[in-house]
Formats: structure tokens, C-alpha cells, sequence
């Protein structure tokens, strides 16, 4: 860590540097804002935009913003990012600043100011020790020195307080105008403002290890000009209002950012042609609402917002160099924003701790920046309704990422490595982009292999497609995105091949990864998860019983795969209603348990013995959708009744052997059907009732 005294410099990559002002989290210890102040040749500011704080976020070059408040390990920190390669040749120098309220800094303990890097190194540390009656600090500065950027430990006090410092520089401090209603830090609640981890804080640990092993690549350090510069639009009210931007707003979209102060409904909507309701852009009920979301202006005329609140509100018109940057440290947040990515594909972790109910919503949309112009044109990667922990994949940036959110969240990208292609597939990994026919080759021939799969959507009504070819070409369905899902997991080379060859439809990247057979987790008792995955089976016949576990209505299906390769039904449903299907184990003593269904989607799987089935003995069964049921009698006259619910769906009923196998199908009707003694299965989504004649 580098220390400076008071009055010591050292140079600074020409990166972009996060900066904190830090302190010990006392009880009674005043509060401390962090602000940065532009000041050009003269040390002075050019306009009140050349102060950063707060309430004024970011500088309209995008250079500096002030990214939140963070606590952790007992401190508190304030954080501001300065984009150093984005100042205006005009600037100077960047004044780091710090103020208090309720008290001086003599009060505030262990105050210090610190830069990092973009990897979280330290760049420069400066403690102040001297503190007293000050009621204002600038802590330090950023300037130029032949073509150099450096930092200076200042430590100069004020006893004036933040007015005095800012009238030192230049700043009107009597002009309300750039000031808005206090409200609280962007899309974080009062009290606790996520945003870079504190310094005391130790660093996430890295990702899961992907084989082959390389160099990560690293996020890009060219910042992306997303969008023209303008100058922000602002306007306040209270109430219901209607906000109409009457300045020139380039092509393109613009970034919306709302406040609300206090407690009540906040909702706004843009205003159509007709002076109507268009699109919603924030509804909400949380007390001191504050987001951002993206809005295309229209192009002949202006754009104007209706602002339905019960208090206080600001909306504010800015481009898109405010966007926070994802980059490799976790970026924090809460409601809804948007947040730009300029590296390397990239796996993106996402945490969402829901709403005060343990609800709430949360959607993730990305949108490639060279289609920015078309709203419809966007990936959507996350659309749940309860808290969660996901893994997304990120195309290579620059992108923009749009979040809706009912709570806090944390986003994480683990660059891909940079990989060599032949090695790559020497070790059993594929990567390419576009449709393509690709060969597999067996890494243990004779057995199966578990391949990991992710595909990134080209808007396909199914999906990305995947089918297998024999040697003349025919093609059978292997994988389907709208059924499958965009990434999980399946077995290949189910009979033992020592190569299959998968064609890809409908795809922009893609990426297939080979791991050994014995890497599939073992199902021995109720397993919760997402999306598809596989699981080994070692035991008797059993009954697994399906539930959905998620709001949506993708079809979930289970599937049994024996060790000579045939695979089965056991289980289907669209709906919540949990169902249930037979695992059946032929000689080898074991199988394979595949779970098919969208990324989304959750579900929980469990076994049960077979002896729990509903008992077939001289009085009727009923149940719906699928079913297992166990008729101890002999064979027998019994009427199958069949409710399709309104949907073409016949009832498909099979005789299942003492291993539980399919065996026959009886019936695919309604009617008077002679069932034999055994375990039967019921294949249906709708209701159904075996009812025994005589």
C-alpha cells in the first residue's frame, strides 16, 4: 500500500480509479460526504457542474461520479469514480474533498482517502492525523504534470464548512439551482448505500477454475462512448406533475433517472402523441425511491414524462457516460439502473436479496451497444419473482445491462479465459460463434461424458437448436433451447461413441464443454435446483416426484437414461401441481436422471417408494397430470375418464414391469380398458380418474 504524508505525491495509471473516503464506524461520529471538485488553469471551477457530490452524481463529461456509500468491517465509506482518460483537457486538476455534518472532523476517527485501480489495487492511501475543529477537508487532488497524472496528500481544513471550501474554487453556493431535494444515494436505501467494497473488506474470491486453465481476459481498458454528450435536463416537483424536455435531446437513447423522497406511490409514464400513457417506466412504493431506466426520445417532437407522486420528486435527463461500469469488482445496487460493460465475454454472477416481503422482482435485460436503437432488440437473461443467485452469460461489451428490481443487488463479472483453440479441444472444450457443425470427440470411449452447454440466443422462436447426425446426415433433436434451455447440462455419447458430430442452429456464440461421466452428482433424496441438469441414479426402482418451484409455466420434464442408452419419460408438467413418474434400472444397477427444462425455471425433485403409490383395489383413482398408480387386484375391467381441460391432451396410459420400465402402452383414450395387475403410469396434464367396473 503506498502512504503518503501531507503534501507527498505519487503517479497514477491513467485508468479508472475508484476513490474512498473512509472512516470508522462510530456511534454520534458526525456524517462525511465525499465530493470532487474540476477546477481548470486558474484553480478554480468553470460552472457549478464542476462539483460532484451527492446530489449532483455525475459531471457531465462522465469523467467523475459519485458512485454511493458502503459499509463493512466496521467502516464507513464514501465512494466516487473518476475515469481519469475522460477528463476535458481544460481540467487540471480534481480536487477530492470531504465534509461533515453534525460535528467537526476532530470527531470523525481514522479519516482517510484512498485510490484504487480497476483491480483493486492500491494506487495511493493518504490518513489523516491532524483533524480539528475542520468542518471541510480536501483530502486530495489529481493533476497533471507533463502528460503525467498524479496525487497529492493535501489534508487542507476548513473551519467555513463545504460553503467556504466551494466558494474557494468558484462555486455559487448561493444558487439553488444545482442542488435537488435531498433525497437518497442512486437506487440505494437510506442508512445503507451499496457500492464498492471498503478497503478493510476483503475481495470476493475468484470463480470456479474452467478448464483448460489460461490467462483471464481482462475487461477492456478503452472506455466505450456509448451516446453523444449533453448537457443534463432536470426538473422538480411535488405531486403530480408532467415533465417536458424542451432542449434538443441527441438520437438515441437517454438515461431517466427519478427520486422520490419519503414514503407513498411514485410512478412515471412517457407521454404518447396523443398526450396518452406510453410506456411505464418506474412503479414503485418504496420510501425514498430512486432508479434509472433507458427511454429513446422521439424524434419529432419532444419527450415529455407524467409523474404520478405523493411527495417530493426529481427526474433528471442525462446520456449515457453516467452509467456506472461493470467491470471484475462487484458493482452494488438497489432498484432498478442501467449499467455499461465494455470487457470480454464474461460469466456474470448475480445476487438479488428480493423486497422487505422476501419477494419481489427483478429482470435483466442486455442490449449490444451497435443495436441500441431498436428497444425490442435485447437478450433476456433473468425474469424472476423471488430472490436469487444466477449465473448469466455476457457476450463480448460494449453493452448495457438494464436492471428492474424491487431490492438490493450485486452483479459480478468472471471474465472467460482467453483460451487456445486446439488445446481447448484437446482438453474437451469448444467455443465458436454462428451456426456450425461440430464433432465431439469421446475423451473415454465406450462410457458416456457429461457436456456443459451455453448458447447465446440469435432470437430463434425454439431456441438455439441442436441435433445429432449419423453418418448420412439425418438428424435427430438433440437439444432445444425454448425446452432445454440456453445453458445447462446433458449426456452425450450415451451408447459409448468414440465421436458424435452436433449441428447448431439459431446462434450467436456458443460454447460446449466435455467433463467426465463421474462429475454427475448422485441422487439420493430431494434436490432443488434450476434449468436443466443430470443426475446418477444407484439403487432400487423408485418414483420421483416433480414439483415447479418458480411462477412461470415453462414445461418441466424428467427423463430416465439407462446405461445402454435408451431413454424414457418420467415425468411432465406445465403447471405447480407436483406430479409423478417411475425411475426404472435395468441390469447395469443404475441410470442417469436428466432434468429438461428453461434456465429459469426452478424445480425440486425427490424419490419415494413405490410402495407409496395410490393403491388401484376395487374403489376408484383419480389425480391429474402425471401419475403412478399400483393395482393389487387381478387384471380387471376398469373405465379410464379423461378431463382435457380445454387443451388437446390424451390420456396415455402404459403398463410398467417389476423394474418399473414402460413396457405397453394401454390406452391413449378414454373408455372401458383391461388393466393388468402391476404398477401402471399415467401420462397426462389434464385430470383423470381409473375407475374399476363390477
Amino acid at each position: 500500500m503506498i502512504h503518503l504524508a501531507k503534501g507527498a505525491n505519487v503517479p497514477v495509471p491513467e485508468a479508472t480509479l475508484r476513490v474512498t473516503v473512509c472512516r470508522r464506524q462510530e456511534p454520534g461520529a458526525p456524517a462525511v460526504d465525499a465530493s470532487a471538485l474540476l477546477l481548470d488553469a486558474t484553480g478554480r471551477v468553470r460552472g457549478n457542474a464542476d462539483l460532484v457530490f451527492y446530489n449532483q452524481p455525475a459531471h457531465p463529461s462522465g469523467a467523475v461520479r459519485h458512485l454511493g456509500t458502503a459499509e463493512g468491517g466496521g467502516q464507513l465509506a464514501e465512494w466516487l469514480e473518476i475515469d481519469l482518460r475522460r477528463v476535458e483537457p481544460a481540467v487540471q486538476r480534481v480536487l477530492i474533498a470531504a465534509s461533515c455534518d453534525g460535528g467537526v472532523f476532530g470527531q470523525v476517527a481514522e479519516l482517510y482517502a484512498q485510490a484504487l485501480t480497476g483491480e483493486g489495487a492500491v494506487a495511493a492511501h493518504y490518513a489523516v492525523t491532524d483533524a480539528a475543529d475542520e468542518t471541510a477537508f480536501v483530502l486530495g487532488e489529481f493533476y497533471r504534470r507533463n502528460g503525467q497524472w498524479k496525487f497529492r496528500a493535501v489534508g487542507q481544513g476548513y473551519a467555513a464548512g463545504l460553503a467556504g471550501l466551494a466558494t474557494d474554487f468558484g462555486i455559487s453556493v448561493a444558487e439553488p439551482a444545482p442542488v435537488p431535494i435531498p433525497g437518497p444515494i442512486a437506487g440505494h436505501t437510506p442508512g445503507h448505500l451499496p457500492g464498492p467494497a471498503p478497503a478493510a473488506v476483503s475481495p470476493p474470491a475468484p470463480g470456479p477454475a474452467q478448464a483448460p486453465s489460461s490467462t483471464p481476459a481482462p475487461v477492456a481498458d478503452v472506455p466505450h462512448v456509448f451516446g453523444p454528450e449533453f448537457h443534463p435536463y432536470t426538473q422538480r416537483g411535488h405531486g403530480n406533475g408532467v415533465v417536458s424536455v424542451d432542449v434538443p435531446l441527441p438520437p438515441g437513447p437517454v438515461v431517466v433517472e427519478a427520486w422520490h423522497q419519503g414514503e407513498g406511490y411514485f410512478g412515471v409514464h412517457t407521454l404518447s402523441r396523443r398526450n396518452k400513457d406510453d410506456d411505464c417506466l418506474f412503479n414503485s412504493a418504496q420510501r425514498d425511491f430512486r432508479g434509472r431506466t433507458l427511454v429513446r426520445p422521439p424524434g419529432d417532437r419532444p419527450l415529455r414524462l407524467r409523474v404520478e407522486a405523493d411527495n417530493a420528486w426529481t427526474v433528471l435527463v442525462q446520456p449515457l457516460s453516467v452509467l456506472r461500469r461493470l467491470g471484475t469488482a462487484p458493482l452494488e445496487g438497489y432498484g432498478p439502473e442501467v449499467v455499461a460493460y465494455t470487457g470480454t465475454a464474461a460469466d456474470l454472477d448475480v445476487e438479488f436479496a428480493g423486497d422487505e416481503d422476501g419477494g419481489g422482482y427483478f429482470g435483466l435485460k442486455c442490449f449490444a451497444a451497435a443495436r441500441l436503437h431498436d428497444p425490442d432488440d435485447y437478450d433476456l437473461l433473468i425474469n424472476a419473482t423471488a430472490p436469487l443467485r444466477q449465473t448469466a452469460p455476457l457476450p463480448d461489451g460494449p453493452l448495457l445491462l438494464d436492471l428492474e428490481a424491487d431490492g438490493p443487488w450485486r452483479l459480478t463479472a468472471r471474465p472467460l479465459p482467453v483460451v487456445d483453440e486446439a488445446a481447448a479441444q484437446a482438453a474437451g472444450a469448444w467455443t465458436g460463434r454462428g451456426d456450425k457443425t461440430v464433432t465431439l470427440v469421446n475423451p473415454a470411449p465406450g462410457r458416456p461424458a457429461l457436456l456443459e452447454y451455453a448458447f447465446e440466443y440469435d432470437g430463434g422462436i425454439l431456441g438455439t437448436l441442436v441435433h445429432l447426425l449419423d453418418e448420412y446426415d439425418d438428424a435427430e433433436e438433440f437439444l432445444q433451447g425454448s425446452r432445454d434451455g440456453q445453458h445447462g447440462r446433458a449426456l452425450v455419447f450415451v451408447r459409448g461413441e468414440p465421436r458424435v458430430r452436433l449441428r447448431l442452429a439459431s446462434v450467436r456464440g456458443w460454447s460446449l464443454r466435455l467433463l467426465p461421466v463421474e462429475q454427475v452428482p448422485a441422487l439420493t433424496g430431494q434436490v432443488e435446483g434450476r434449468g436443466s441438469a443430470v443426475f446418477r441414479y444407484d439403487g432400487p426402482p423408485a418414483l420421483l416426484r416433480l414439483r415447479r418451484t418458480t411462477s412461470d409455466d415453462k414445461v418441466i420434464t424428467a427423463r430416465s437414461v439407462q446405461a445402454d442408452g435408451q431413454s424414457k419419460i418420467c415425468a411432465d408438467t406445465s403447471g405447480r401441481r407436483p406430479v409423478t413418474g417411475p425411475v426404472w434400472v435395468s441390469e447395469a444397477g443404475y441410470c442417469h436422471v436428466r432434468i429438461l427444462t428453461a434456465d429459469e425455471t426452478g424445480w425440486v425433485i425427490e424419490l419415494a417408494d413405490p410402495a407409496t403409490a395410490p393403491v388401484l383395489d376395487g374403489r376408484p383413482v383419480e389425480g391429474r397430470g402425471y401419475g403412478v398408480v399400483r393395482h393389487t387386484g387381478p387384471g380387471a375391467e376398469v373405465m379410464v375418464r379423461h378431463d382435457t381441460l380445454g387443451g388437446f391432451d390424451l390420456p396415455v396410459l402404459w403398463e410398467l414391469d417389476e423394474r418399473l420400465q414402460p413396457v405397453r402402452r394401454i390406452s391413449t383414450g378414454s373408455g372401458l380398458q383391461r388393466l393388468p395387475r402391476g404398477y401402471l403410469q399415467m401420462r397426462t396434464s389434464g385430470r383423470w380418474t381409473l375407475e374399476p367396473q363390477g
